[in-house]
């Protein structure tokens, strides 16, 4: 049974995200516990040439919100606003992000598929995509990658997480009863 673009695309997305508020929970709570600074851990990062925690949650709303709303419009270039630098706004950043995935239709996303998509950072760099493969081969990683660098950040600071707080909801079978 083949995939549609949606059904390849926001379920998965959905999920992440969900984990991505996870996450933010579970460094509020370390932060609540005195175990660190809200300021100091959203500006953690893995390496010194590696932009810090608050960025890595706000490229998941990028990611996500950013990239469907650039699907619309057949043009997608990065925000370069600073990111946030507290929980609430990132919450609510990545609670944007899951209402527009969940706002978007099977019909609507398969309708713009094969549309001409132009990804530029300035003058710079421009690349030329469909929209199809601007989701799955630009979008989608760098979702998983800015999760995972969020997840490790935590976890290098001290943050109990696991591989389940990584994951989210798993989508299982429902048995009937």
């Amino acid at each position: 049974m083949a995939l549609s673009l949606h059904q390849a695309i926001i379920p998965n997305w959905l999920q992440v995200l969900g984990a991505v508020d996870g996450l933010i929970d579970k460094a509020e709570d370390f932060v609540k516990a005195g175990s660190a600074d809200e300021k100091t851990l959203l500006e953690a990062h893995l390496i010194d040439d590696m932009l810090p925690l608050a960025y890595q949650f706000k490229s998941c709303w990028t990611h996500s919100h950013l990239a469907l709303l650039g699907a619309r419009e057949g043009r997608f270039s990065p925000d370069m606003n600073p990111y946030p630098e507290d929980f609430g706004s990132l919450r609510d950043m990545i609670a944007t992000a899951r209402e527009t995935c969940e706002n978007t239709s099977e019909d609507e996303l398969e309708g713009l598929a094969e549309n001409d998509m132009i990804f530029t950072i300035g003058a710079k760099l421009r690349l030329e995509f469909t929209v199809q493969d601007f989701l799955l081969s630009f979008s989608n990683p760098n979702l998983y990658f800015h999760s995972a660098t969020a997840y490790d950040i935590l976890r290098m600071k001290g943050v109990q997480l696991g591989k389940r707080e990584y994951l989210g909801a798993l989508r299982v079978k429902q048995r009937a009863h």
